[in-house]
């Protein structure tokens, strides 16, 4: 299945976002770069609103944040309705939070992450299918959660 893919990062992860970008378009999906575009230092929170608006609005099916360690990308993203950002650094998490969580945004650390093993956390995220099943009730349950909370962010 081929994806359109925001991907964003900071400073922090520009040079991952830069490699990532090629292996993407390599894989045949459909890559918008939301920045930011140099290595000078910059909020991370801009970038993760863009990404994360791009998967709330059904405009990219996929999302890829990358800071220094996707801790701050990751709360920024989770704050739109309908995105399930996952921060993660290994192989396992990357595979699990498809399964079981239908991430659709990977929060991940450039600052943490050798190159390689993050494309290959991101080849194993864009092929591992969700599971269904119990987990289905358990995203049911999250999207109610949403619809309590007023403004979940996602006027950001």
């Amino acid at each position: 299945m081929r994806y359109r893919i925001a991907i964003g990062a900071d400073h922090g992860g520009f040079e991952l976002k830069e490699e990532l970008k090629g292996f993407l378009r390599e894989m045949g999906h459909q890559v918008q770069d939301l920045g930011t575009h140099g290595e000078e230092s910059v909020h991370y929170p801009g970038f993760a609103v863009l990404v994360a608006r791009q998967i709330s609005q059904g405009e990219a099916d996929r999302g890829i944040l990358i800071c220094g360690t996707g801790i701050g990308m990751s709360i920024v993203a989770n704050r739109f309705p309908g995105v399930r950002a996952a921060l993660c650094h290994d192989l396992y998490t990357a595979i699990m939070s498809r399964k079981h969580n239908d991430a659709n945004c990977l929060a991940l650390g450039g600052r943490v992450l050798g190159k390689g093993l993050a494309k290959e956390m991101v080849r194993v995220w864009l092929e591992t299918p969700f599971e269904g099943g119990r987990h289905e009730l358990r995203l049911a349950q999250i999207r109610e959660l949403e619809k309590q909370i007023p403004d979940k962010g996602g006027g950001c």
